[in-house]
């Protein structure tokens, strides 16, 4: 049982009551790893230490340039660690470590592209209509940002926020989530080893409605940036209204992966795999709604089976293993629910549909589970599972294609299969989602805004104009000195 501590002002440190939470590895389902468990008082301390960063000592004194190269140092050490960064990922949240440790690797590249990115912001001189004055834009960081993150995949998210907000000059509070809070916590070393100044990056952890919303509502909080689920971006969102404080909201997804009669099928059949099962189907960008036109359905299916059926579920940390255990009791519950509510709807098992025990092994496994005779109506096409579970639905031309992929409360990502150029512009343009991934899915880099449509959220992620999430416009007016004709009548 390893014992970590949150970090808050450059120190480690203890919840204020010392009460204590535990990490369970979903593989083993043993607890591993003890955590503080943060209360009001702690999120004060937090912030109040980002707060006196952004305001006094090094940190506002700092270029935009040597704000990059702290971040690029930070880049080069999070490479130097990512095999033992990912190793804790896996332990928190069972996802397979030959991905886990890609994406370490995969996620340095956001604080060397920040880093890069952070003295390339300009401001600008608008001609003014008016003689004798000169007006000048800048653009200034907001002050405390807050930064929760979700339990699938938290190095990588904390990044996609982390990045930008300290390349535009602010300081942060990150809460990552209660599940998987040991990756986070490691790289604060790193952090400081970078050389970030003390209280720039503050780290509390605890449970949403003890440290979470108590950050969120924290009058000294001007941003907040969230990954998770829509209920909670929702409460989110309506308590940073009350103080309208900028928010940036990546929530759910239902995303369709539609396959086209004119798709290679030798590509197409693997992505729909990767879209769903890749991650246990733990990713809110997951292709949960194939949709197979007429004349390829029983073939698609058949070959879609046979691939899923050769998946290896088993020990994460193995290179071999295809599917690894979901991240939480929890979520493992909610998966199966999902799985009997779809057969009680109507909806064909025609794979899977129950818990795995591999090898005997006791993690939170969930069979890869395929569904036809799926209606877009049911609870199973509409709702975020956040699992390995697929609904299959056919359509017979574009139309109905695009029907089918728009009428859902999600719009975060699409998937196109088609060798038709024209088809796949036409597609692009129709769906109504953020992303849309033809012939190819689960895309994802620094250098390209992330964000969704609808219920899926609000603001983008990554790219250029992600830094602009932090930043906020300052007009600056400079005029002749002169005397004034009429100071009663507006200039």
């Amino acid at each position: 049982m390893k014992d970590y501590h949150m970090w808050i002002g450059g120190a480690p440190c203890e919840a204020a009551s010392g009460a204590r939470f535990t990490s369970t590895n979903p593989y083993t389902r043993e607890e591993w790893a003890r955590f503080p468990r943060a209360s009001a008082d702690d999120v004060d301390h937090a912030v109040r230490s980002a707060h006196a960063a952004f305001t006094d000592g090094d940190w506002p004194t700092w270029t935009a340039s040597a704000r990059g190269a702290a971040l690029v140092r930070l880049a080069a050490l999070v490479t130097e660690h990512a095999d033992r960064l990912a190793e804790i990922e896996v332990r928190d949240n069972g996802k397979l470590f030959a991905e886990m440790s890609n994406q370490a690797r995969y996620m340095a590249n956001w604080y060397a592209y920040y880093g890069g990115l952070a003295d390339k912001v300009e401001g600008l001189v608008p001609p003014i209509d008016k003689p004798g004055v000169l007006n000048m834009v800048t653009y200034e960081p907001l002050g405390v940002c807050a930064l929760i993150t979700p339990w699938n995949s938290p190095l990588l998210l904390l990044a996609w926020k982390l990045a930008p907000a300290l390349a535009a000059g602010n300081t942060v509070v990150i809460k990552p989530s209660e599940y998987t809070s040991a990756s986070t916590l490691e790289l604060m070393a790193l952090v400081e080893e970078a050389g970030i100044p003390a209280g720039v990056v503050n780290v509390v952890t605890g449970f949403g409605d003890e440290a979470g919303m108590p950050l969120v509502t924290h009058p000294l909080v001007r941003k907040v940036a969230f990954t998770g689920g829509e209920a909670a971006g929702r409460a989110i969102n309506e308590a940073a209204a009350r103080d309208f404080k900028k928010v940036t909201l990546e929530l759910g997804g239902k995303s369709p992966n539609i396959v086209f009669d004119d798709a290679d099928l030798d590509a197409a059949v693997p992505g729909a795999i990767s879209g769903i099962f890749a991650a246990s189907g733990q990713t809110c960008i997951a292709g949960s709604r194939l949709l197979l036109h007429d004349g390829i359905y029983d073939a698609f299916l058949e070959r879609l089976l046979e691939m899923t059926r050769a998946a290896k579920l088993g020990d994460p940390m193995e290179a071999d293993t295809n599917i690894s255990p979901v991240a939480t009791e929890a979520q493992h519950r909610k998966i199966l629910d999902y799985i009997e509510i779809a057969k009680a709807e109507g909806a064909t098992c025609v794979l899977g549909g129950k818990a795995a025990s591999p090898g005997g092994a006791p993690g939170y496994f969930v069979e890869p589970t395929i569904f036809t005779d799926v209606r877009n109506d049911m609870r199973i096409a509409q709702e975020e599972v956040f699992g390995p579970v697929l609904s299959i639905m056919p359509f017979s031309d574009e139309d109905e294609a695009v029907a089918i992929a728009n009428d859902v409360l999600y719009g975060l990502a699409a998937g196109v299969w088609t060798n038709d150029l024209h088809r796949a512009l036409s597609m692009s343009r129709r769906l109504q989602a953020g992303t849309i991934w033809v012939n190819t899915y689960r895309s994802t880099s620094y250098t390209t805004p992330f964000g969704g449509y609808k219920l899926s959220g609000l603001g983008r992620e990554n790219g250029s104009q992600a830094i602009m999430e932090y930043l906020q416009p300052k007009s600056v007016w400079l005029a002749e000195p002169r005397a004034v004709a009429n100071p009663f009548i507006r200039r």
